[in-house]
């Protein structure tokens, strides 16, 4: 197998115990672009899960006594592989998942290696806790141990870089991982295993099961040789995740849905804050959790902010993602229809639309015509009852709401079940900061959109998910922490 075979029609395979492993049944993958098979995804099921468990526990005993900084150097190994592959795996993640090439070689790929670099020089300045009792001659202090083995399954939207953020922290912590990584997008996975058995990541430590979500993933979840579950996907799957982990008292990480708002007070400098709202709405085609579906401005300055947003949205390149454009396709022709079906609800619930879907044309010659393509969309006039402001729609879609007062806008950003993020817009630093500590929401952005730092817990709120990820926060998952009490006089 080599890096440039899948820039071609492939079949890719399981990654077991250090080997390549074929599969007898395979599901079909397709371009986004243009809507043809492109690739060929194992059918694992759970005779395949249950292989790649056993050869998880297997290596666990050695890596798991590794130090920190053996597993660090083959993870900065890992890293700086995936940069010097950064154009080929690009190029596979575009289109497997239909982002622009450009945006593949500028956010994700460069954040799947800063994920491994970050988790390696961590883990070696992690410090852990004492404490002195001198009155009873005692000293408290902590050790922190790897769980054991992890089932990472991660989403469509953004392969490699969500992937990277489970396995980093993981294999750091000594811990041994079976991934199972969406169907619909498994091409950049694969490709990975290549760097990472050519860093030296010793065999069984690292496996990739790939599969439906159904049967290699309900497997995998249920399998009593897991020790420790890390989700990114929808609120419905992660809450039967939740369930199941329960059952079996599996520590769980779950990172889930979202609905978030955009906050634009009336003193915001629009000449920012509008090109800043077209990316946290439309980028990656709005198929980013952290996205913007919601936006909130204060009357006085509703219209202008409309007009200006309406304006620039419409000049937007959709089209082929190898091609010089903003937004290339939806990731399936089911997500597709369902991203339409909410436009549809919007009308029916009284909404104007003002660009994008069966507003502004969008011709594309062959072979994109059969492509999942869409156009930015903006909505106005909607009740926050409507669906379309109370549930995720996960595409290129925002509706926007006029408000007066501060106290009305918290209320109506927390009044979704969501919590995952939001962005804050304005001038006057005390209302923003007060406004920003009331939101029910796991981050919020003021002046900017998708600043992140590693070193900062992530994580969502309500049934935006359970749990903090970060380069020490993911610790609490990754390990299981002791205190050791030593009597010393």
């Amino acid at each position: 197998m080599s890096l440039s075979d899948t820039l071609k029609p492939l079949v890719i395979e399981n990654f077991i115990g250090g080997s390549f492993v074929k599969s007898s049944k395979y599901l079909d993958s397709f371009d986004p672009s243009t809507g043809e098979i492109w690739a060929q995804i194992p059918d694992s099921d759970p005779t395949d899960v249950d292989d790649a468990v056993q050869h998880a526990r297997n290596a666990f005993p050695m890596w798991s006594k590794t130090t920190a900084a053996e597993r660090a150097k083959i993870l900065i190994k890992i890293a700086d592989s995936i940069e010097e592959n950064l154009d080929k795996l690009a190029q596979a993640e575009s289109k497997d998942q239909g982002k622009p090439v450009s945006l593949a070689k500028r956010m994700d790929i460069p954040r799947a290696a800063l994920n491994f670099r970050a988790f390696a020089e961590s883990i070696c300045h992690h410090v852990n806790i004492s404490n002195n009792l001198p009155e009873m001659g005692c000293i408290n202090f902590t050790v922190r141990n790897p769980v054991g083995v992890a089932a990472l399954i991660s989403p469509w939207n953004l392969p490699l870089y969500l992937l990277t953020f489970k396995i980093a922290p993981a294999l750091a912590s000594g811990n041994c991982v079976v991934c199972k990584p969406s169907e619909i997008t498994s091409v950049t996975s694969w490709m990975l295993c290549k760097l990472i058995k050519d860093a030296g990541l010793p065999n069984g430590v690292l496996n990739m099961v790939f599969g439906t979500g159904s049967k290699a993933g309900e497997a995998l979840i249920n399998h009593q040789g897991v020790n420790v579950i890390s989700f990114t996907g929808s609120t419905n799957v992660g809450r039967h995740i939740g369930k199941v982990a329960a059952n079996n008292i599996k520590k769980v990480s779950l990172e889930l849905g979202g609905k978030n708002a955009g906050i634009i007070f009336d003193d915001a400098d629009l000449s920012k804050a509008v090109p800043a709202t077209i990316n946290s709405c439309f980028l990656n085609q709005g198929e980013i959790c952290l996205c913007t579906s919601r936006i909130f401005v204060q009357r006085a300055i509703f219209e202008e902010f409309v007009q200006r947003l309406v304006k620039e949205t419409k000049n937007l390149k959709v089209g082929p993602p190898t091609e010089d454009v903003f937004m290339g396709p939806l990731v399936s022709q089911v997500h597709l229809d369902k991203v339409r079906s909410y436009i549809d609800i919007a009308r029916k619930d009284g909404a104007r639309v003002l660009c994008g879907e069966s507003v502004d044309e969008l011709s594309l010659p062959a072979p994109y015509h059969k492509g999942y393509f869409i156009r930015p969309t903006i909505i106005t006039e909607l009740p926050d009852s409507s669906a379309c402001m109370q549930e995720e729609i996960f595409g290129p879609v925002v509706c926007l709401s006029p408000f007066d007062s501060e106290e009305e806008v918290i209320e109506r950003v927390n009044n979704v079940k969501y919590g995952l993020c939001s962005a804050v817009w304005g001038q006057k630093g005390d209302r923003l900061l007060r406004v920003a500590q009331q939101l029910h929401v796991g981050t919020v952005w003021i002046n900017c959109w998708l600043v992140r730092s590693l070193d900062m817990p992530f994580g969502g709120m309500k049934e935006s998910g359970i749990g903090r990820e970060g380069t020490s926060h993911s610790l609490e998952l990754y390990t299981e922490e002791t205190t050791i009490c030593y009597k010393y006089q």
